[in-house]
């Protein structure tokens, strides 16, 4: 090291710095060929001072060429910087990632401070100064950072690696969000046969609104929201979720209709989101959440159809970016999704309870029927001194008559089955009905029909069976055959119209020969009601649903071809 400071002079390939060693007395100058090489001597501790000689031609196109290269680094969408092998920076570009402040003489790690290194080189700067491409991130939770780095090798001793950054933190949180989503749909869609066995279906539906409050707040952080079922019959939009609405918009009768119902009605009968940008100039927004002065309303729809839709608002104008539109929209599948798993569970839930109430109204209604059928008939036989026996025998016929109560309430609380009969008529819920047939094929059928239709029914084998259970109970309708073991059809419709004249009588045959005249002479006696066996199901409605006595009587009805 020299006590005089040095003078760089670039004035073409054979300088003369004479007149500027004159002129800086003290200094020793150096000559040197090209800016190229003043570059390199620039870190020389003992200079200071560069002295450029413009009219020199090489100087012009070495300077130019080195602007240009500098505008390129600067333009470059990734910050540059040239790292030693132990990732020490010693150059770096202007770019924005690096702040006010770029990382000279620091170590590259250290550029965004306290961040962690994620990557499979131990030793990554050292690597890729020997010539391995090296991949690494450098990652930090709060406030959220994501720097990719790519390392290369220069094959220069000086500057041995190249490392480029580059800004990935919103691809990340795109892919989080993403992820997040999927979370979100499973969570939604969670709801299974085995971890809601135990509930009803009004109780998975709290669960999946509860669901569905925490997942938009956590994960699309809106506080305001609302959720609307399509009622597929009457084109009502039907409120599940409301958070953060008026109560006035809460309760609002809405349509899926473009007009006069909103954005919300809009959506639903478009099938398209819609996005308020501010609510004070737009002609469809109907004001939900108080002081809202934007809103994103999407729909919810599952195999191309519309069963919903999903509105969110805001306090202010604009709120909403096309990423809140894109993601929202996905959310909006997600639960879609997860209402109509809700939907098939309630059904499976409904089908299997109905099929099980059928199997056991099955199994028990014919038993049920012969105990109250020989308790009735033994009833009618005791002594009437016999208190004790009647006693006994009245309790067995309630408790047989219990049974079938609570199987009957099992079945009446579940909605009717895809295949059932028809829309249940009013008048035949509660409806008691006497059948009497020799054939059990004949008395598990009236069960089978009459007990979706909310009738009571009851059963018997013979004529002396009907009497007693006549003499004992009270019926709004008993259907009998023409042939029964013990007695024809004409005896008991005499014995029944003594028992209960006010009841509703109806004969029934298999056959078109009537030897004993059953029908002819029972309609001579007021007999109105006729079936002919098999008789369709609308024919039995129709006969137990006539007008009463005091009317005309209907026409026969006559046997199905």
């Amino acid at each position: 090291m020299t006590d005089q400071p040095s003078v760089l002079v670039i004035a073409g390939a054979d300088p003369n710095p004479d007149h500027l060693a004159r002129v800086l007395a003290g200094c020793r100058s150096i000559a040197l060929p090209s800016l190229t090489e003043l570059l390199e001597q620039l870190d020389h501790p003992d200079t200071q001072l560069a002295v450029l000689d413009p009219n020199t031609a090489n100087l012009r196109r070495d300077a130019n060429q080195l602007v240009f290269s500098g505008k390129l680094l600067n333009a470059l969408p990734d910050a540059v910087a040239a790292v030693d092998a132990q990732g020490q920076v010693l150059w770096t570009n202007f770019h924005p990632l690096w702040g006010t402040n770029p990382p000279l003489r620091r170590l590259l790690t250290e550029a965004f401070g306290p961040i962690d290194v994620i990557g499979d080189e131990p030793a990554p700067f050292d690597a890729a100064s020997r010539g391995k491409p090296v991949t690494m991130r450098l990652a930090r939770s709060k406030p959220m950072l994501h720097i990719e780095v790519r390392l290369a090798g220069t094959g220069d001793a000086k500057y041995p690696v190249v490392a480029t950054c580059r800004d990935i933190t919103a691809q990340v949180a795109h892919a989080q969000k993403f992820e997040a989503l999927s979370r979100a749909g499973l969570e939604l869609a969670s709801l299974s046969p085995e971890n809601v066995a135990e509930m009803r279906v009004d109780e998975r539906i709290e669960l999946l609104k509860l669901n569905l409050r925490q997942q938009i707040h956590d994960l699309l952080h809106y506080d305001v929201i609302e959720i609307r079922l399509l009622d597929r019959q009457t084109g009502q939009l039907l409120p599940l979720l409301a958070d953060g609405m008026t109560e006035e918009a809460a309760h609002r009768v809405l349509f899926a209709k473009p007009e006069g119902n909103g954005v919300t009605g809009w959506v639903a009968a478009t099938g398209t989101s819609y996005l308020c940008r501010d609510t004070a100039n737009d002609l469809h927004y109907i004001e939900g959440a108080a002081g809202a002065r934007s809103s994103l309303t999407v729909p919810l729809v599952i195999h191309d159809q519309i069963i919903g839709t999903l509105n969110i608002e805001s306090p202010y104008t604009d709120a909403f970016t096309p990423e809140d539109v894109q993601f929202t929209e996905l959310f909006a599948r997600e639960v879609a999704r997860a209402l109509h798993t809700l939907e098939l569970l309630s059904a499976q839930e409904t089908t299997t309870a109905s099929q099980s109430v059928d199997a056991i109204n099955r199994s028990v209604a014919l038993p049920v029927d012969d105990i109250l059928s020989s308790a009735t008939a033994l009833l009618a036989k005791i002594n009437a001194e016999d208190e004790s026996s009647a006693k006994l025998l009245r309790q067995i016929i309630a408790n047989a008559r219990s049974i079938r109560e609570a199987v009957r309430q099992a079945g009446g609380q579940l909605p009717p089955p895809p295949n059932a009969l028809g829309p249940l008529p009013s008048k035949l819920r509660g409806l008691r009905v006497l059948v009497v047939d020799s054939e059990e094929r004949t008395r598990r059928a009236a069960h089978t029909i009459l007990d979706r239709f909310g009738c009571l029914v009851e059963t018997a084998r013979t004529g002396q069976e009907a009497e007693a259970l006549a003499l004992n109970s009270n019926y709004d309708a008993i259907v009998f055959d023409i042939r029964l073991p013990d007695m024809t059809g004409y005896e008991l419709f005499s014995k029944l119209r003594q028992i209960q004249p006010r009841c509703r009588l109806i004969l029934m045959t298999g056959f078109g020969y009537d030897a004993s005249h059953s029908i002819v002479r029972a309609r001579q006696d007021g007999l109105r009601f006729v079936l002919y066996k098999p008789f369709r199901n609308d024919q039995l409605l129709e006969a137990l649903l006539c007008p009463d006595l005091l009317t005309p009587p209907p026409a026969t009805l006559q046997p199905q071809n």
